[in-house]
């Protein structure tokens, strides 16, 4: 049984990425999607540096928690000026 060989630190983690997916799909406000988005790729990382790849880690803690939600923030900013000067 898988369970039974894992360390609790791997379980805690592990529970929280299972967590963290339905909350990312269930999230309806794009801006807390960003947030939330974030925190998820923290917890991957964490994930992936428990599991001994932090190469893969750190490239995941780049991408999920600074570049992804800033890249959708100004996403969202801009298509919503954009509707404010049509309207």
């Amino acid at each position: 049984m898988i369970v039974a060989t894992l360390v609790p630190l791997q379980a805690v983690a592990l529970a929280l990425v299972v967590v963290g997916a339905p909350a990312i799909v269930l999230t309806r406000d794009l801006r807390r999607l960003a947030v939330v988005n974030g925190f998820y790729g923290l917890a991957l990382a964490l994930l992936f540096v428990i599991f001994g790849a932090p190469d893969v880690a750190l490239s995941m803690l780049v991408v999920t928690t600074v570049a992804y939600p800033l890249i959708l923030l100004v996403a969202i900013s801009r298509v919503r000026a954009a509707k404010k000067g049509e309207g």
